[in-house]
């Protein structure tokens, strides 16, 4: 018996309110009236009382009236618009509701599938709610229905959303023995056209040659498998290829080459534990625990579907953490984004038929955060710290940075809780969720450009209550009570990347795909093999332990499942239904894809902009890449856990801060330092020096806030276009070269990274003619570090009046317009070494890196943080260690190396014999009133405004 519960505000209704805004901005004027009403589909024989309980739990009495089956409407209303998720899409309230329906009620066999519902009143013709509708849903993964209203009830058809698969044979062999055009279509659109496999020709004739050795041909699930292992999302093989005279490519020549020589140097001293062998790396925190971070991309579903790419982003490096050693314990999350401008308005297209609209920048925007919030906030890990850029370059594909930090412990009794791996003879495991056809070629469509075969099963969407409750039971409880040799998360690729890299700990793997739990029936053995449905991961579990493993997940709600076994055989094998369809050598599985020889050239200069700087300190704090987000960190709840020290927004005046310090023990006052560095626009003119400035800035502003440079490591994450373009890679060489020589100087390891190099958009214009969009060079450096103590750190703004505020470095001509700074390490080194000494004896009232904007909108911020003024005569004050002329453009220029920090008057005499030897200005003192500028006074309250004006949009 199918029934629905039907769930509406009493009152006003804001959700309603909201939307009709937004729908007259878009020009829908004739609406009068409208009603939002939540709907939950209920299959199970439910009798009136039931459903009536049921009602009555999911609805607060005091807000909402719950109907159920007919709804009782406020007023005559013409259309119904129903948007609810397609078959198979994850429906997270849907699977919330059902768990709690099961206990209310004590049934087993209910399902419940969600909707929400808008009536709409006035005048409005079917054809403007069909254009209403389209702004509400995305057809890659949800569905629309409009029924016309008649009278004051609402009853609308009651039907199950299922999965209804036919049965079909399976393809099995797949003939390589084709001409090489044949070869590359089949790299290019996959097994009978079903999905991009992103292999090119060589890749193909590798794999015939392979093929070829054995005798037979690939069957269907060997193509795909070895195109998910050797895609470049997973292979990252750009990085890892010869290029020019680097034999060794530039992932081992620049990236670990850097961090080994730091390693090397520090010895006894080195703070790393593990780095670029695991799901994150980490470093360590104090004598019984690590600290882990990763960041992942996750661009090309975010495109497709903002909530869905973000929220599969942010949950899956929280897996990517759980997946460390033998567990670390998600303690904090990160995000960065890069969009398009969100007022802009021109449409874009997938198609030459103009058929395939892509989101306008506004609601890929909106879509991002609310996926972020969804799976951080869900998931009880605080989000505490982030950052928004904004070029219409990003217009084509947005970037969406997600981060996870964990804590584990070094051991538990004498095991090594950092180190894992699957032996011979250990089961192999799934636990979590179920598979579906979600996420299926995931990582191959993330190594290639959208354009309009860009396959709608990559999107999936996260579902954090059931990785909450498998999170918990791996780290709080088994990981500890001993029960698993190794684990790893189901991400790209989904089981032939964790089971096949498992298997390399135990040279061999044997896996039985009909055991795999399916969401629905009929699914072909490929799309169980590769799916990339979420929140699951594969363990190595000893026989002699699988009892009581089993018995724990079942009484945490986890599902686990034995799907095969770990061998010593050398190879991956699966089989189906008793008949083996995988029979492949680890060896060329994992190292079999042919080497690839790079070649650079060396792209011409281009032309300096020395016009056009900033106009007013206003103007460039309204600038939309340097005012306040503070519209999306006050969406993340950064205190659960309860750990939060420096907070993403600092002070009376809320502004958003640098560097963020949590406490990860709480019975410890050690804390951990978390930073970034990213500066797109510097790439037009050199990839060196962006990414020296992103190094650079990533260890200042940690450094600024309290962190120790001896306790300091580093991520990074490219984010490239059109990365086989020898123009291109000369730009990625230049800053993986900058990465080197700047980690090095600053002796800052890096110790986990990922990259994306194709992060281009091929499509069509509202006028249907063709246009690519390629993303800026984009190069996110992220620095994670120790406090030693979080009573000695020091947030950004000015607190009281009196204090002394000095510049810490050299202030040169360079700005984001007119070029771009250089750095030099040796002096920026020295300054920070200072600048630690002066926190460490607690000599600062205020501590602020000084980034995009210069020293003039470091001033503003720091006074708007306080609601305090300043005095600041860039004339007088005069020091033999400051540079550059003081002029007006002065107090723009982006030089790197500087911090603007305030001193208590009884601390001046020892602050300034420490900072005698580091180039230094003493600038004014912190005053109660405006922000004064030599003879220009500046509104706190009109700066204030100006730094706010676009997160205010937003809110």
């Amino acid at each position: 018996m199918i029934s629905r519960i039907y769930l509406g505000q009493r009152g006003k209704d804001s959700r309603a309110e909201k939307y009709l805004k937004s729908w007259r901005a878009e020009g829908f004027r004739g609406i009068s009236q409208l009603q939002v009403l939540d709907s939950y589909t209920v299959d199970s024989k439910l009798n009136d009382r039931e459903l009536k309980k049921l009602a009555q739990a999911l609805s607060n009495p005091t807000l909402e009236t719950f109907f159920i089956n007919t709804a009782e409407l406020r007023s005559k209303f013409k259309f119904a618009i129903e948007i609810g998720y397609l078959p198979g899409v994850t429906d997270n309230i849907g699977h919330t509701v059902k768990e709690m329906a099961q206990d209310l009620l004590n049934k087993k066999n209910i399902e419940v599938y969600t909707s929400r519902i808008f009536l709409i009143a006035g005048k409005i013709t079917q054809r403007e709610a069909k254009k209403i509708a389209s702004l509400l849903y995305n057809l890659l993964i949800e569905r629309s229905e409009i029924w016309e209203v008649r009278g004051g009830k609402l009853s609308l058809p009651r039907i199950v959303p299922k999965v209804e698969l036919e049965k079909r044979e399976p393809v099995t062999q797949v003939s390589l023995e084709v001409n090489d055009k044949e070869l590359i279509k089949i790299g290019k659109e996959g097994v009978l056209s079903r999905g991009p496999l992103a292999l090119d020709l060589i890749s193909m004739k590798a794999i015939q040659k392979y093929f070829r050795k054995l005798g037979r041909e690939p069957n269907d699930i060997e193509l795909e498998s070895l195109a998910q292992t050797w895609s470049e999302h997973c292979k990252h093989t750009i990085f890892a290829s010869p290029i020019d005279n680097i034999k060794d490519g530039l992932y081992k020549t620049y990236i670990k080459g850097a961090t080994n020589l730091i390693r090397k140097k520090r010895g006894r001293e080195d703070i790393c534990v593990s780095v670029f062998s695991d799901n994150s790396g980490a470093i360590t925190f104090d004598d019984k625990y690590l600290i882990t971070h990763k960041v992942e991309t996750h661009n090309s579903p975010s495109a497709l579907d903002p909530f869905g790419g973000a929220i599969t982003g942010i949950v899956g490096v929280n897996r990517d953490t759980v997946g460390f050693g033998l567990g670390a314990k998600p303690v904090a999350n990160t995000y960065g984004f890069c969009f398009g401008n969100p007022e802009g308005k021109r449409p874009l297209f997938r198609d030459k038929a103009k058929t395939q609209r892509m989101f306008s920048p506004k609601r890929i925007m909106e879509g991002v955060i609310k996926g972020i919030n969804a799976g951080g906030n869900t998931s009880g890990i605080p989000t505490v710290s982030g950052f928004v850029r904004f070029d219409e370059r990003y217009r084509g594909k947005p970037l969406v940075f997600a981060g996870t930090v964990g804590l584990i412990p070094r051991k538990a009794g004498n095991k090594l809780l950092y180190k894992k791996g699957a032996q011979k003879g250990d089961l192999i495991i799934m636990i979590g969720g179920r598979v579906g056809r979600d996420g299926i070629h995931g990582a191959t469509f993330s190594s290639l450009a959208i354009d309009a075969k860009s396959p709608a099963t990559a999107v999936q969407i996260g579902d954090p209550i059931t990785q909450k409750k498998l999170s918990d039971a791996v780290v709080k409880e088994a990981r500890d009570l001993n029960l698993f040799n190794s684990i790893s998360d189901n991400g790209a690729g989904g089981l032939s990347s964790s089971v096949a890299e498992m298997a390399k700990e135990s040279k061999g793997a044997k896996v039985h795909l009909e055991k795999v739990p399916l969401k629905y029936p009929n699914l072909q053995p490929w799309e169980i093999w590769i799916s990339e449905s979420q929140e699951r991961m594969t363990l190595a579990v000893p026989k002699r332990k699988w009892k009581k493993f089993s018995t724990l997940m079942q009484s945490r709600g986890v599902e686990a499942t034995v799907i095969g076994e770990f061998t010593n055989s050398g190879k991956c094998v699966v089989s189906f239904k008793g008949k083996i369809i995988m029979d492949m050598d680890l060896g060329f599985l994992h190292n079999g894809y042919p080497v690839r020889y790079l070649r650079t050239k060396t792209p011409p200069k281009p032309p300096l902009n020395r016009g056009g700087g900033r106009k007013s300190l206003e103007q460039t704090l309204a600038d939309k890449n340097i005012g306040s987000f503070s519209f999306i960190s006050e969406q993340y709840d950064h205190e659960v856990q309860a750990g939060s020290v420096v907070k993403p927004l600092s002070g009376a005046g809320r502004i958003n801060t640098d560097a963020q310090v949590f406490q990860p023990v709480l019975s410890s006052n050690k804390g951990v330092v978390l930073s970034y560095g990213v500066y797109p626009s510097y790439g037009d003119v050199s990839a060196y020096d962006m990414a020296a400035a992103a190094v650079d800035t990533a260890i200042r502003n940690a450094v600024a806030a309290g962190g120790k440079l001896e306790h300091l490591a580093l991520l990074d994450n490219f984010c490239w276009c059109s990365s086989y373009d020898p123009k291109r890679l000369y730009q990625l060489k230049e800053a993986a070269r900058a990465c080197y020589d700047y980690a090095v100087a600053y002796g800052a390891p890096f110790i986990s990274g990922k990259d994306s190099m194709f992060n281009d958009f091929n499509g069509y214009d509202e006028k249907g003619r063709p246009i690519k969009i390629s993303v800026p060079p984009t190069l996110l450096i992220s620095s994670i570090g120790v406090v030693p103590d979080i009573n000695k750190v020091v947030t950004p703004e000015f607190k009281n009046a009196g204090d002394i505020i000095y510049l810490l470095g050299e202030t040169k001509k360079a700005t984001a317009v007119g070029g771009v700074p250089q750095i030099n390490a040796g002096k920026n080194l020295k300054i920070y070494r200072v600048l630690e000494n002066a926190i460490e004896k607690e000599l600062l009232t205020s501590s602020l890196s000084v980034t995009s904007g210069g020293l003039g909108v470091a001033l503003a911020k720091a006074c708007i943080g306080g609601m305090i003024g300043a005095k600041v005569d860039l004339q007088g004050h005069k020091s033999p260690h400051s540079a550059g002329p003081r002029h007006r453009r002065w107090l723009f220029s982006e030089s790197q190396g500087r911090v603007l920090v305030s001193v208590a008057p009884e601390n001046v005499p020892a602050f300034e014999k420490l900072v005698k030897n580091i180039p230094y200005t003493r600038l004014g003192e912190v005053a109660k009133g405006n922000l004064k500028i030599d003879k220009k006074s500046h509104s706190l309250n009109k700066l204030r405004h100006a730094y706010h004006k676009f997160s205010n949009q937003w809110k």
